[in-house]
């Protein structure tokens, strides 16, 4: 008869011995997940910036928690920081180029990207986007860094959405509108 214990120690030395997914075969499987396209925006002592990723993920509704995901390389990363606000807008097909211009596509600056659009302002100060189909308005509670990556964990104190309307989603490295 097993000891359950083994498994645990099975387990956790077959994960040491296996070594990670190249990192070409992991980014084109991922290219085949679908994802919501949204732009996450702060403003307040470190200046205004906003970015465009599809890496955002609900915790819990209690409280209201949500997490993003930001490349440590990015300036835009260190400001939504320093600000510990940040706002995700989560895009209409319509808002397309949009999308473009706060992913550098572009070449506007951090602050020149707020040229289009109309943005007002929630609880912290973070643009929201008005044609926004969800927008959360985040007060920054935890940063975990992981590999290459900033885990923004952010407590929602504003949160509206739209009655309807297409999204802008992300798949097989190009937007589609569902």
């Amino acid at each position: 008869m097993r000891n359950p214990g083994d498994a645990a120690e099975n387990q956790a030395g077959l994960s040491a011995s296996v070594p990670p997914a190249d990192g070409q075969a992991y980014r084109d499987a991922m290219a085949r997940i679908v994802s919501s396209v949204h732009i996450i925006t702060t403003d307040g002592p470190a200046g205004l910036a906003g970015l465009t990723m599809t890496a955002v993920a609900s915790i819990s509704d209690r409280p209201p928690t949500l997490l993003i995901c930001v490349n440590r390389s990015l300036h835009s990363g260190a400001r939504l920081i320093a600000n510990g606000v940040f706002c995700v807008n989560t895009l209409t097909a319509a808002d397309q180029p949009l999308a473009d211009d706060f992913a550098g596509r572009t070449g506007l600056h951090l602050d020149e990207r707020f040229g289009r659009g109309v943005w007002e302002k929630l609880v912290t100060g973070a643009p929201a986007l008005t044609s926004a189909l969800a927008v959360f308005d985040c007060r920054l509670v935890e940063v975990k860094d992981v590999a290459t990556h900033h885990v923004l964990i952010g407590e929602v104190v504003a949160a509206r959405h739209a009655p309807g309307g297409v999204s802008l989603t992300y798949l097989d490295r190009a937007y589609h509108a569902v």
